[in-house]
């Protein structure tokens, strides 16, 4: 199936934008009538906010928590940076831009919504000589171009595969997520998911230790009222999230490639190696 090519402009005045998130226009909102799944939610100014497909960049401000901020900030930065955006000012709390040189041109290739009404997309900066509305077949060529990919082929992002995401370009985002963890490049100098990390309280994670941000985000949501970790794996299993352990071609649960003992958390399947299926 191909994917619809958007043209728009990039706005993060007014939000709080990080290194997977941000608010697009399309020149032709017509266009979004396209994208199978449901409508594309809009505000009052026109922008939609995206769901930037297959990576997963630091939380800086998840229920009120955030990751350590370092790659977190410079995962954001790095995005703005590549749209073109600049002269960036932030709220004292840094959570919020309050003005910027944004409405920067740039496109994005996507075939559906996820049940939130945002657009699952390929973020490109700058112009193309494809006709707004084309449909395009995404080489892996035309995927090294993206936004989403330079993320990960940074270090800057982890890769956080769902359904319907094709198996060529999972396998090329793959090979740049390996390529940079070798390297140690960005988080991966410093990523403690697959290794393990004691969780002594919530600062553990949002202060201390570079974790996978889904892991990071049940983690704040079993944690935030205090208490062990002890019953992770339980409190997990009680919504159970399907997935696909890629090597094994298992279908199990998350719940299933978490280890918890004493108080250390780890995944036992490093993030490119399944596929969340719900």
């Amino acid at each position: 199936m191909p994917f619809t090519l958007i043209k728009g402009t990039f706005h993060i005045e007014g939000y709080s934008p990080d290194g997977d998130s941000i608010r697009f226009m399309a020149s032709d909102p017509n266009l979004w009538n396209e994208l199978s799944g449901r409508s594309v939610k809009r505000n009052a100014r026109g922008h939609a906010q995206l769901r930037v497909e297959a990576i997963d960049t630091l939380e800086t401000h998840y229920n009120s928590e955030h990751q350590p901020m370092a790659f977190a900030k410079q995962a954001t930065d790095a995005l703005l940076a590549a749209l073109n955006i600049t002269d960036v000012v932030w709220n004292e709390n840094g959570t919020r831009v309050e003005s910027a040189n944004d409405g920067t041109e740039g496109y994005i290739l996507s075939r559906k919504t996820d049940n939130n009404g945002r657009p699952i997309a390929f973020l490109f900066a700058g112009a193309t000589d494809e006709a707004d509305g084309s449909s395009l077949f995404m080489a892996p060529a035309l995927l090294q171009q993206s936004i989403n990919y330079k993320q990960l082929a940074d270090g800057l992002a982890y890769p956080t595969y769902y359904k319907g995401l094709f198996h060529d370009l999972r396998d090329a985002m793959t090979a740049a997520t390996v390529q940079a963890r070798n390297s140690n490049k960005g988080l991966w100098a410093v990523d403690k998911t697959s290794t393990g990390f004691e969780v002594t309280g919530l600062s553990s994670i949002t202060d201390e230790h570079v974790i996978l941000p889904k892991l990071f985000r049940r983690l704040v949501k079993y944690l935030e009222n205090g208490g062990s970790v002890s019953g992770f794996k339980d409190y997990l299993a009680e919504s159970p999230e399907p997935i696909l352990v890629l090597e094994s071609a298992h279908f199990t649960n998350f719940d299933s490639v978490v280890r918890v003992e004493g108080n250390t958390v780890k995944l036992t399947v490093p993030p490119e190696g399944m596929v969340f299926l719900s």
